[in-house]
């Protein structure tokens, strides 16, 4: 099989697109979207988590979180005020010895931090923080 110059390009574009599109539908998805799809019906409740973040961060760029949910198959960080509110997910498998999760996000500027946690009941924890921004960011 020759591969033409003509067909070369339809099938970077087609793989570009195909690359684009999911990328663009996740940065439409808002809080309440991300935490209906995460808690599958299950209104999430308080307690049961803690989410350890600066009440006050100096750079917006890098700004640590950690996140403890004893009983947790699942948790997902969102930060309400950023372009894409997704943050990152983390998923606990039987071997885990703690459901406990520590990172550095980005935050555009001063806003909530939410974390949810899925327990192996089914049912849905969340605790909430407002951290204050004062340089920087992923909003400029």
């Amino acid at each position: 099989m020759t591969l033409s110059r003509r067909n070369a390009l339809t099938l970077a574009l087609g793989g570009l697109a195909a690359a684009v599109l999911p990328l663009s539908k996740a940065q439409a998805a808002t809080v309440a979207e991300l935490t209906a799809a995460f808690a599958g019906g299950a209104t999430p409740k308080e307690g049961g988590i803690t989410l350890t973040a600066p009440e006050i961060a100096e750079n917006g760029n890098t700004v640590p979180v950690e996140v403890d949910a004893p009983g947790a198959v699942a948790i997902m960080l969102l930060a309400a005020g950023n372009p894409t509110p997704g943050v990152a997910t983390f998923t606990f498998g039987p071997g885990a010895a703690t459901q406990r999760a520590a990172t550095r996000i980005r935050l555009a500027t001063t806003q909530d931090v939410i974390a949810l946690a899925k327990m192996a009941d089914g049912s849905v924890v969340q605790a909430q923080a407002n951290v204050k921004v004062t340089i920087g960011g992923c909003g400029g």
